[in-house]
């Protein structure tokens, strides 16, 4: 049945895959983001967000793609927010699954579009209902006289897991910015560019590329390989950095 859908929705590198949900945006969003290499829509890849959004400010959404071989990028958008592009994930020495919260302005399909060596993109999607405006409000954040003082703040820990010997354990962790879209009066964008988890030894594990339409105050849960600590870095489009050291918690 999977073989089946897999050749049922794949075309050649160029063509344009027939959308199972039927979103007109689809056309667009596949020659902006995934213009190079065949495109399949794959069961293998999962895209868990709840149906309906109760805050539009911020959708839970996880993408697993661990089904799949060879990963080297997983790209996320929202095929009906005013700035689709939602991160880029390059998981390393990662799993090839990430978990985080979204802004989400109207119902809009959200994909994660997997990059695998052989160059294919394997396309996975949930559709978000909402009542719409997440990404045109200003962040709590920004109205604040303290948000300064906590800017690029990381907190979080990597937990052990249950079964002994596991090859991978989960990091939690979260940064605290405001996430500005630049949509809301007044208010400039600003927003988290590069984060990278690296082990003690500087080994590269995993490295995210967070767009305006990640949530305030992001929070991401990553499955790297064990250690004691490891250290999260990064920095925003003003050119802030941080640099923090978690361990087990």
């Amino acid at each position: 049945m999977l073989l089946a859908l897999l050749l049922l929705y794949a075309l050649p590198s160029g063509a344009l895959v027939e959308d199972p949900l039927a979103s007109v945006q689809w056309r667009a969003m596949a020659q902006l983001y995934l213009s190079e290499g065949d495109i399949v829509f794959d069961e293998r890849v999962k895209v868990l967000a709840p149906p309906q959004a109760e805050n539009s400010l911020l959708v839970p959404v996880l993408v697993d793609a661990t089904a799949l071989r060879d990963v080297q990028e997983v790209l996320v958008f929202a095929d009906f927010n005013p700035l689709p592009l939602v991160l880029r994930f390059f998981p390393e020495r990662a799993l090839p699954v990430i978990g985080f919260d979204i802004k989400v302005q109207q119902a809009t399909p959200v994909r994660a579009a997997v990059r695998t060596l052989d160059g294919v993109w394997h396309v996975g999607h949930a559709q978000v209902d909402a009542a719409g405006g997440g990404c045109t409000v200003a962040s709590v954040g920004s109205g604040l006289s303290s948000w300064s003082a906590r800017l690029g703040e990381v907190s979080g820990a990597l937990y052990r897991d249950p079964v002994p010997g596991a090859l991978f354990q989960r990091l939690r962790f979260q940064i605290m910015h405001p996430m500005d879209t630049g949509l809301a009066p007044d208010v400039p964008v600003f927003h988290i560019t590069e984060v990278e988890v690296r082990d003690t030894q500087g080994d590269l594990l995993g490295r995210i590329a967070p767009y305006e339409p990640v949530a305030e105050n992001p929070v991401f849960s990553l499955e790297v390989p064990p250690a004691e600590r490891v250290n999260v870095r990064g920095r925003d489009n003003n050119g802030n950095t941080f640099d923090a050291v978690l361990g087990i918690e």
